[in-house]
């Protein structure tokens, strides 16, 4: 028995239909894009129009449950305007018919379309102006409806198709009042195809309304969609979510000038995940709204495809919020949508993921380490602290906290610590790093939750460490010690391997460790004025200048009466194979010389206090460091030069080191005598 296609599928859902759920046929498919979007010719039997198929649906074209020929049934559907062109927007079908042949003689539907009162089946006429709920002559007439004119469908014949679905009455939506609209029998022969009721309206409707469609219609709200059916084909949505995570604010600079951002990711009750931004003054409207935990609806906005360098959500899309989007507060906490989604992996898992990638992890936090101040690759100080991790798996990892929260949940977790409790930590959103092991970062996008008590997850792993787990051996994923205290990835070398290795010429920096002495500080200038103004979590410490009786930053535009003084320590390093120049800036500065450089500065040029600058300048000279060094080779004016950098300056564990050097013996011995018995 042949498949029966909705009639007239195409001129409904053309009219403003989203509740028909049409039986339609594919009458082609074609994959374009680089973002793989599938677009359709759906046909109705007799007109047929583009669609465009919602990325959550590729895989029934990728695996051929849909292709040329299937019939099936659209149950989520919108249709959009884009470039002047309606299209279909599938979000979700279900295949009747696998294939078949083409029904009917199909033609395309734009100009030569129906009028959406002849398009429409007898007894439904008019229904889409209203929806399903207010065909002609059931339920309440809107206010502003006019009296319904004496109309049989059986009178009416099809007329030529038109530009875009027209009623006969156009005062019908104009407000116009028309209750005698005049038919001609004679002219309702089906041999005149051209036939259109002709109507007398009072007076011309406001050239403002022309082709505009209903007000109705442009006023009503915007339809909640799910966050999984979003796309850039949509000209009106809205998500009802929950924010699950909050950026901080973060300044950029680019060839259209300095700016500012933050974004936040978004959960609904159907478990899509996406990730919304917002920039300059767009920010400084929504900033301050935006609360983790708390629901919102969001609409207007435009979606980009997702840059899934930075964004690890699932979905295709971000959204960027401009200054025609809203963004309301629900007061009523929705209990369908969860206040968070996890993925847990077992730490055991971590050491085979690869290095940039986001995951979830869960375990007890069985150390923590101060936090400590440590200069960026921009210039910029912030907070690092670390912390170790094991679950189940017999393995346990480094967790390293960056920025405000190293003072929140890491010095709250710090404090459980000393008290005697092991909390249970969950990592939402952590970034997978190899540079020494394998090691778990926070970003801007992570959030910790301490001692969660809705996970199942986190009472799993509290009795696994209550019943014994406590006190179970396990191996780090983060450090693999050598003899000597050194890590497995640590690289040792001389000063003179640094030249004649060619360190730092290649395109990323060496980081190498040198057990070095220093043999000269220069004293002249050792230190530069900074700016000490905040940047979000950051100090700018950008060098400044005098500016009257204050001081002056560039970059931040202001003035201040005090500035900040830094580090910028040119130093001689040697050891038994030959001697180079390093720099060292704020942290490793006072570990080398062991006060701060505004202290240094005030002794020597306030206190004028000459004997003691030298006497700690001259303390620290001839001692032994391990010096942990970034090389890398940079321009100077047309020159290229070789960097090296002290990133950290630790005293010489004699003891530890010691061991390491009986360990490199070893080696060379069973080297050595291998190498005699061959």
């Amino acid at each position: 028995m042949p498949v029966q296609l909705t009639p007239n599928a195409v001129p409904i859902i053309n009219g403003g239909d989203v509740n028909l759920k049409p039986l339609m046929q594919v009458t082609d498919v074609k994959l374009i894009g680089s973002q793989e979007r599938y677009r359709l010719l759906l046909s109705d039997g007799v007109w047929a129009q583009h669609a465009m198929v919602a990325t959550q649906l590729n895989e029934l074209f990728k695996t051929g449950r849909v292709r040329k020929g299937s019939v099936v049934q659209l149950t989520e559907y919108i249709c959009s305007e884009v470039q002047n062109r309606k299209i279909i927007v599938a979000l979700n079908m279900e295949t009747i018919v696998l294939d078949s042949e083409i029904i009917g003689n199909p033609k395309p539907y734009g100009e030569s379309g129906p009028t959406a009162q002849t398009a429409l089946p007898k007894n439904n006429f008019q229904q889409s102006a209203y929806g399903n709920n207010h065909m002609m002559g059931q339920g309440p007439v809107p206010k502003w409806q006019n009296p319904r004119p004496s109309f049989h469908p059986e009178n009416s014949v099809p007329s030529m198709p038109s530009a875009r679905p027209t009623y006969q009455s156009e005062s019908f939506y104009n407000n116009v009042p028309n209750p005698r609209p005049t038919f001609r029998p004679e002219m309702s022969a089906p041999s005149v195809p051209n036939f259109r009721a002709t109507v007398q309206p009072s007076y011309q409707p406001p050239p403002q309304y022309k082709n505009r469609g209903t007000v109705f219609k442009n006023e009503a709200p915007a339809r909640i969609i799910p966050i999984n059916a979003l796309n850039p084909y949509q000209g009106r949505w809205a998500i009802k979510a929950r924010v699950t995570a909050k950026g901080d604010q973060r300044r950029y600079n680019n060839a259209r000038g300095d700016g500012k951002v933050f974004s936040f990711d978004l959960l609904d009750s159907e478990g899509g995940e996406i990730r919304v931004t917002c920039f300059n003054a767009v920010l400084d409207r929504f900033y301050d709204i935006i609360e983790v935990g708390r629901v919102y609806l969001i609409s207007k906005g435009s979606l980009k495809p997702a840059q899934k360098n930075f964004n690890h959500l699932k979905s295709d899309w971000e959204i960027t919020l401009d200054a025609s989007s809203t963004v309301e507060l629900c007061p009523d906490e929705d209990g369908s949508i969860p206040a968070q989604l996890f993925d847990f992996k077992p730490i055991s898992a971590v050491e085979s993921a690869e290095s940039n990638s986001i995951l979830d992890v869960i375990g007890v936090v069985t150390s923590v380490n101060p936090s400590t101040t440590i200069l960026r690759k921009n210039g910029m100080e912030t907070q690092r602290r670390i912390l170790h991790l094991k679950d189940w798996s017999g393995m346990s990892v480094e967790i390293t906290l960056w920025g405000e929260v190293c003072n929140r949940e890491g010095q709250r977790l710090e404090e459980m610590l000393a008290s005697g409790v092991f909390p249970v930590l969950a990592v939402k959103a952590g970034k997978v790093n190899d540079f020494s092991g394998k090691s778990i970062g926070t970003i801007h996008s992570t959030r910790l939750y301490i001692d969660p008590p809705d996970l199942p997850e986190a009472r799993q792993v509290r009795d696994w460490f209550d019943r014994g787990g406590k006190d179970a051996a396990s191996v780090s994923i983060s450090k693999e010690f050598m003899p000597g205290g050194v890590t497995k990835n640590e690289i040792r070398k001389t000063v003179s391997q640094i030249k004649d290795e060619g360190l730092g010429r290649s395109d990323k920096p060496d980081w190498v460790t040198v057990r070095a002495t220093i043999s000269f500080i220069k004293t002249d200038s050792f230190c530069y004025t900074a700016c000490p103004l905040m940047i979000g979590d950051r100090q700018c410490s950008k060098k400044v200048s005098r500016s009257g009786d204050g001081w002056q930053c560039d970059r931040c535009n202001q003035e201040f009466e005090e500035c900040d003084y830094r580090y910028l320590l040119q130093a001689q390093i040697q050891d038994s194979t030959g001697l180079t120049w390093v720099t060292a800036f704020q942290e490793s500065g006072a570990e080398i010389l062991g006060c701060t450089a505004k202290e240094l500065y005030f002794l020597k040029y306030d206190g004028q206090d000459e004997e003691k600058f030298a006497d700690i300048v001259r303390s620290s000279i001839f001692n032994h460091f391990m010096l942990k060094l970034k090389i890398k080779e940079e321009l100077y004016g047309d020159e290229q030069r070789v960097k090296i950098t002290v990133v950290k300056a630790d005293t010489v564990n004699y003891s530890a080191e010691s061991r390491y050097m009986l360990d490199v013996i070893s080696k060379f011995s069973r080297c050595f005598f291998w190498v005699l018995s061959i």
